[in-house]
């Protein structure tokens, strides 16, 4: 209806609500407004974890050994937790934000998890259906950017780690990734990219894995432009965003794969209204706020001196993202960028940064997708 008020041709729509909606984009499809972004039925095979999985793997895409579709009852996890080993995770088919996940490390606990992930899926999703995956270790969460023209030619733009988590969600990503070399670079980046090339999709989109001893295992797609996608702009010299209208508008991509070369390390860091150490929801009002700036920082937010936070919405209020010439630079110029952002009025997660900086693992690199939560446990304790 606002597309139709005001005669605008296309809608972005960012990273939020509508973002991964098939049917408001099938809306939009019907009624000739261009949608800056895949196409519905490419939101509806991805959106759908299963499907996801079976689409990725008739496309050459590793992914982690689990149940062939959904699961329905007891007995049949109970089979397919035997046939790839403990310990296994229980998803949600529809899930996403660490909602109906539980993992079990053995078959005593198989029936509580299972009955838990089916219970949760129901209350957060309305569908009860659950898959069945190998649960990996100490595994990385490392993320393939990709880009496609929606006529057959698509790109790769390198990997993002974003291995420090909280409950399934990101809060400190980078890229490169500290421990993928270019040749695994190359090789799971030419895999995703023929892959969606394949497809013929169109605009931005992530593939996520799981990585663990060289291995990559497919985790989901992510139809859109990721929260994070600032580093990858960073390392690269190119804007996204602008891409993505480029495309829409019937436009070939500005780049080839050849033109992509990484330049130095960049770094988000995700400011929350969070109140630590509980990471509980902290809205209000912005009494003072000052963005840090120099070479190399960018700050993404909407903040300002007055503003209030709302109670309604996601707790993000801001994005930190440097960039070096290399990981080591970039973390210092993280640490004098973090001393310099000033956000007045409410708490936000900005100390957890400036700790998390002084931990030698973080320093090295050496980090999982646990790690975080065992660092928190630890110093809980």
């Amino acid at each position: 209806s606002a597309c139709e008020i005001t005669g605008a041709q296309a809608i972005h729509p960012g990273y939020g609500f509508l973002s991964e909606n098939a049917t408001f984009v099938q809306a939009l499809e019907d009624h000739g407004i261009t949608f800056i972004g895949p196409t519905a039925e490419h939101i509806r095979i991805m959106g759908d974890k299963i499907t996801a999985k079976e689409t990725a793997k008739s496309l050459g895409i590793p992914v982690v050994p689990g149940s062939d579709g959904g699961v329905p009852d007891l007995a049949v996890a109970k089979r397919v937790a035997l046939e790839i080993g403990y310990p296994v995770i229980i998803k949600a088919t529809a899930g996403g934000g660490g909602r109906g996940m539980k993992v079990a490390a053995e078959e005593a606990a198989l029936e509580s998890a299972f009955r838990t992930a089916r219970a949760e899926a129901k209350a957060a999703f309305g569908n009860d259906e659950v898959y069945i995956e190998k649960y990996l270790q100490r595994p990385r969460h490392i993320e393939i950017q990709v880009f496609g023209d929606g006529k057959g030619h698509a790109v790769h733009l390198g990997e993002r780690d974003c291995s420090l988590q909280r409950r399934h969600q990101k809060v400190f990503e980078e890229a490169p990734g500290p421990v993928i070399s270019p040749q695994k670079r190359a090789e799971i980046g030419r895999i995703c990219a023929e892959a969606v090339a394949k497809i013929s999709y169109i605009g931005a989109g992530t593939i996520e894995f799981l990585y663990e001893d060289g291995e990559f295992y497919f985790i989901e797609m992510n139809t859109r432009l990721q929260v994070e996608h600032p580093v990858t702009e960073a390392i690269f010299g190119v804007d996204l965003v602008r891409e993505q209208i480029r495309v829409a508008d019937g436009y070939p991509l500005s780049f080839t794969q050849d033109d992509l070369v990484i330049n130095g390390h960049a770094i988000e860091v995700r400011i929350n209204a969070e109140r630590l150490p509980t990471f509980a929801p902290c809205p209000g009002k912005i009494t003072h706020y000052h963005a840090p700036g120099g070479l190399g920082v960018r700050m993404d937010s909407a903040l300002y001196d007055g503003y209030t936070i709302p109670p309604y919405y996601d707790s993000l209020i801001g994005k930190l993202i440097v960039h070096g010439r290399d990981r080591p630079e970039a973390l210092m110029r993280l640490k004098r960028a973090l001393s310099e952002l000033i956000v007045d009025g409410i708490d936000t997660t900005i100390p957890l940064f400036h700790a998390l900086l002084a931990e030698e693992d973080i320093q090295t690199g050496n980090y999982s997708i646990h790690w975080l939560e065992k660092w928190l446990a630890r110093d809980a304790g």
